[in-house]
């Protein structure tokens, strides 16, 4: 079993920056890609930046580029996301994932990550 324990959540003004962390434990952690997700109030939970195994290879979405950075530590099994320059629209439980079964490619959709963490509030005051 893998387990994802995200932390580094909270209240930052507009502008602002946090640091989330998701450390994994129970699983292959080298060998997986990983992602961040979001989900707003009343909003489907959406991806927000992905890396793959080895750490080469970034995705993230339009409204994030530029702002967020995803990164990993393999040593550490865990995976990073820094958040510079938050906006109001940025709130939301973050969730972070883990994809077993990738080839390489960094999935976007929700249902391709195997598992998932509890989520991390991060709230933008503007």
């Amino acid at each position: 079993q893998v387990q994802l324990v995200e932390s580094g959540g909270g209240l930052v003004q507009a502008g602002g920056s946090l640091r989330l962390s998701c450390a994994a434990s129970g699983g292959t952690f080298s060998r997986y890609a990983m992602g961040w997700f979001r989900q707003a109030p009343g909003k489907e939970r959406e991806f927000v930046a992905g890396i793959s195994w080895i750490g080469g290879r970034t995705r993230y979405t339009d409204s994030v580029k530029g702002r967020f950075t995803i990164s990993r530590d393999n040593a550490k099994n865990t995976v990073y996301l820094q958040m510079n320059t938050l906006k109001s629209e940025d709130t939301a439980v973050y969730y972070c994932a883990a994809d077993s079964a990738t080839g390489g490619i960094i999935a976007t959709i929700a249902p391709e990550y195997d598992y998932w963490g509890q989520g991390t509030q991060v709230t933008v005051s503007s």
